[in-house]
């Protein structure tokens, strides 16, 4: 059975049909009405033509992705028509629209911007967190077709120098590019940008978008969560590891730790670990949410800390947390806020988290600081055991003033109809944030409900 298409059977060949194509395009240019006026975004050397310079447009092809325009050689000689890729012009429509754009643009008409670290993202829109659409190869040039307002890259709590740049690569992708990571320089009038020939977009590596995309922190936060136990203290958003895609930074924040390497590249080494060039930190992603990271400390010593994904950011964790106590303290509060008792004094909350104990003697020194002022804040920070859950509302910490008292005073306690009971719990009885058992020989101390 013959299969032959109606072109080929009738002695079209594919070549004689891009010719006939061609033809029919220039046919079309040399008798069409002028379409309007464009801006040209990338300059071009045949003719040589400047960024910035306004074309009259004649004819735009879809199907071929250009448009054919006209303009004179800046060498001299008569006007001609050619093709222009789509990407490389910015059709405004009438004359004077297009000589608008052209003065607005001419800050950046000669603007271009080289990648000094592999595989620098374009992204959507002027922030960090926004959609990558492009990653640079080191060296690749970009032209720069204006500036944007958005949030600074950031290394650890400062903002780095620079600012977000709208560019344009020399395959027609525009996004926003951070300048703190480009080198920019401007276009000799008459030369051509110079675009090394390995510049090309970084092929895609899903499993190092996924470590440059996600956000990792220590490993302790993951227990935390499992456990229902997180403590504030050791539960910062701004603790973790932190590659940098945008600045070249790469940042390793812990608690009493913060180092930062700058790099040029990120290089394989084997299956799922890369090198930070140049900064001697080495990633291994041991699966999707838990990333194992070798680093040079201070010191020179060789040191490695596990990083992991949560499953919701480490500010709605901390959101929730913060409720979880808010919520305990306005139990105890609407009780009261007032408490009295006749052999340990009154203590009265405020609505803010502050509290004002007097008439505490009898627990000087033994429980409570002699240096302490008798005012201070009252937290939710601590945990019960489940043995203690059960007979227990909670436990309290009353932090007194002044400050260089460090260290809380723990009770537990319970909500009754009458008011609030406490019982003084050691420091013997805690594991970190929770609380195992009852203290040895508890001090038990019952305050009634003060008429508001």
């Amino acid at each position: 059975m013959n299969t032959t298409g109606f072109g080929e059977r009738a002695g079209f060949t594919r070549a004689a049909k891009t010719a006939a194509a061609a033809f029919i395009l220039l046919a079309l240019s040399s008798c069409s009405r002028l379409l309007g006026y464009g801006v040209l975004l990338w300059s071009i050397d045949d003719p040589s033509v400047a960024a910035g310079t306004v074309l009259p447009v004649h004819i735009r092809s879809n199907i071929n992705g250009v448009w054919v325009v006209s303009a004179e050689d800046e060498a001299g000689g008569k006007a001609r028509r050619f093709e222009l890729p789509i990407w490389k012009l910015e059709f405004a429509g009438s004359r004077g629209k297009a000589e608008a754009y052209s003065e607005a643009f001419s800050e950046f008409a000669s603007a271009y911007a080289e990648a000094v670290q592999d595989g620098l993202p374009i992204r959507a829109e002027p922030d960090n967190n926004a959609n990558r659409n492009y990653r640079l190869k080191l060296g690749q040039v970009v032209k720069v077709i204006g500036r944007a307002k958005g949030n600074p890259a950031m290394s650890g709590d400062s903002p780095l120098p620079g600012e977000w740049l709208k560019v344009l690569t020399d395959d027609g992708q525009i996004g926003y590019c951070f300048s703190y990571r480009l080198r920019l320089f401007r276009q000799e009038r008459g030369s051509p940008v110079a675009a090394p020939a390995a510049a090309e977009s970084a092929e895609a590596d899903p499993k190092l978008d996924l470590i440059f995309s996600t956000a990792w922190h220590p490993e302790v936060y993951k227990e935390m969560i499992d456990t229902k136990r997180i403590d504030l203290e050791r539960f910062s958003a701004s603790w973790g590891f932190f590659p940098g895609q945008d600045t070249g930074i790469v940042r390793i924040s812990l608690p009493k730790l913060e180092l930062s390497y700058p790099y040029s590249a990120v290089a394989p080494v084997r299956d799922r670990t890369w090198l930070f060039e140049g900064s001697r930190v080495q990633a291994s992603l041991r699966s999707d949410t838990v990333l194992s990271v070798q680093y040079i400390d201070a010191g020179g010593a060789q040191r490695s800390a596990v990083f992991v994904a949560l499953p919701s950011s480490a500010e709605d964790f901390i959101a929730r947390e913060t409720e979880r106590r808010d919520s305990l303290f306005r139990s105890i509060f609407r009780l009261g806020p007032i408490f009295r008792s006749e052999n340990y004094g009154t203590l009265a909350f405020t609505s803010e988290g502050g509290f004002a104990w007097t008439g505490y003697d009898i627990l000087v020194p033994s429980i409570i600081p002699s240096a302490s002022k008798g005012t201070g804040r009252a937290s939710l920070r601590l945990f019960l055991s489940d043995d203690l859950a059960t007979a227990y509302s909670g436990a309290l910490s009353l932090s007194f003033d002044p400050a260089e008292i460090s260290s809380p005073v723990n009770f537990l306690y319970t909500l009754e109809p009458g008011g609030l009971r406490l019982e003084y719990l050691p420091p013997s009885s805690l594991e970190g944030v929770l609380a195992q058992r009852r203290g040895p020989s508890p001090t038990v101390i019952f305050f009634s409900s003060a008429e508001r």
